[in-house]
């Protein structure tokens, strides 16, 4: 059974505008997304629980597409190096905590006995949302997630159509609709 922490914090490349309102959820994508209402559905409620992550390759495209992570405690993420692609790392405040310096930020491995390694550079690092804070992203344009015979599909309606989202697993649904999401403000 995965380990279930609070959501991270998340944010969205320079040019684009997520608007953090300070509550710490995810900014929204749905203001820049046309017509979308701005109370269409409720923001997903915050139940302390983080949920799986996605596959690393989606992981890719997002950050490819424009997603930035801003780590916070419970965030997963993987070296970004072929040798690590079955390490999952959590951000936490006594074990690996974020550290800002005018030159970027630093995940700083404070204490780990299993590794060599002091800190690795944000960039170096390929955050993994998960399936709660993916659906954060997609706020008001969110509408359910289904659970079909072999996958789950995330439906999300923008400008007043429906679009559909289907994966096996549902955080990489929810994945492939924010990929859809950032594609539009691109």
């Amino acid at each position: 059974m995965d380990e279930q922490r609070p959501a991270g914090r998340v944010g969205l490349a320079p040019g684009l505008t997520g608007e953090d309102d300070g509550s710490g959820h995810a900014p929204s994508l749905k203001r820049r997304c046309d017509g979308v209402p701005a109370a269409a559905a409720p923001a997903p409620a915050d139940d302390g629980m983080m949920g799986r992550v996605i596959s690393t390759d989606l992981a890719r495209e997002l950050r490819a597409a424009g997603l930035v992570w801003r780590p916070r405690s419970g965030d997963r993420f993987q070296l970004d190096e072929p040798e690590f692609d079955a390490d999952v790392f959590t951000v936490s405040d006594m074990t690996i905590e974020p550290r800002s310096y005018p030159t970027g930020t630093l995940l700083a491995f404070n204490g780990t006995t299993e590794w060599a390694l002091d800190s690795v550079a944000l960039e170096d690092a390929l955050w993994l949302p998960s399936e709660g804070q993916l659906r954060e992203m997609l706020r008001g344009a969110f509408r359910t997630l289904s659970r079909l015979p072999d996958t789950y599909e995330v439906e999300i309606e923008v400008a007043g159509i429906r679009h559909r989202f289907r994966h096996p697993e549902p955080a990489d649904a929810y994945a492939r609709a924010v990929l859809f999401l950032l594609a539009r403000l691109a």
